[in-house]
């Protein structure tokens, strides 16, 4: 495993939080260094997570800054815990850091709003449909990094098959379903393997029929995963680079009202698995 070299996305997103603790108690790093007795250069490296943070120290911050906030200092100190590598760091320096981002954003997450529009999500493809979506790309992956990338693509469905899995919600264009991603047999055996997965209880598959016609966010999949409290949810679309992580609240608002609205729109769960269930009987 190749040594990491810049701070993961969870330590980042705590540094962010604490330079927005900071910022809210209308402090300068050299009055936060000075309430806190230490160098203004530890409390950057803290921000900018570069230098790590105990939870004494996160549960100093809040309260010489003044956060009232209970639940959300809870939370940044759970950010201090465990740091045993997660499963994505066997594939540090063989596929793009930002699929690294991503895998620990799902892992960590409290529950998964996902939908969809032009593949399978990529928490539930199976290996031979992302091994024919890698191998379209352009220019060519070297042979190496399309392994690597087909293998960590398949493992990021063990976000749903933990004991503890995420409430995972999931709405699916019904156009990706008639993409024959690889050709027929892989088709089908994709759509039985979505299938499977929405008889888990913790999964909410719904699919949006052609019937809908033009939707919010029309063509754009989206990733939104929820925190331990809503301030540190974390949503990403496919219009930015992978693993840009956007956590404003306006941001934040304007993404739970697109889940709201596609899901309205989306067939009952019911409904879409009898058409996924008629679609794979054809192919």
């Amino acid at each position: 495993m190749p040594p990491r070299s810049n701070p993961s996305a969870r330590q980042q997103r705590l540094g962010s939080e604490l330079r927005k603790l900071r910022e809210d108690a209308g402090l300068t790093t050299e009055q936060a260094a000075a309430l806190l007795d230490t160098k203004r250069t530890v409390i950057s490296s803290s921000e900018a997570g570069r230098h790590g943070v105990s939870p004494d120290r996160v549960r100093r911050m809040a309260f010489r800054y003044g956060c009232a906030d209970q639940a959300l200092v809870d939370a940044l100190v759970a950010m201090c815990g465990d740091r045993t590598p997660g499963w994505w760091e066997n594939f540090r320096g063989d596929v793009p850091p930002g699929f690294l981002d991503i895998a620990e954003l799902e892992w960590h997450a409290r529950g998964l709003r996902v939908s969809t529009m032009t593949h399978m999500p990529g928490q539930l493809q199976t290996e031979d449909y992302a091994r024919a979506l890698f191998a379209a790309a352009v220019p060519e992956l070297p042979a190496a990094e399309f392994e690597a990338r087909v293998a960590h693509r398949v493992q990021r469905g063990r976000v749903l098959d933990r004991p503890d899995a995420p409430p995972y919600e999931l709405v699916v264009h019904e156009c990706v379903l008639h993409t024959q991603v690889g050709g027929p047999a892989v088709l089908r055996a994709q759509l039985g393997h979505l299938m499977a997965a929405a008889e888990r209880p913790n999964v909410t598959l719904q699919v949006l029929p052609f019937s809908v016609g033009a939707y919010p966010g029309s063509g754009q999949g989206v990733l939104y995963a929820r925190g331990p409290v809503p301030r540190l949810d974390t949503v990403l679309t496919d219009r930015i680079v992978a693993g840009e992580f956007h956590h404003t609240e306006p941001y934040l608002h304007r993404f739970r009202l697109h889940f709201d609205q596609v899901q309205r729109l989306a067939l009952p769960p019911a409904e879409s698995l009898a058409r996924m269930h008629a679609l794979a009987s054809r192919l």
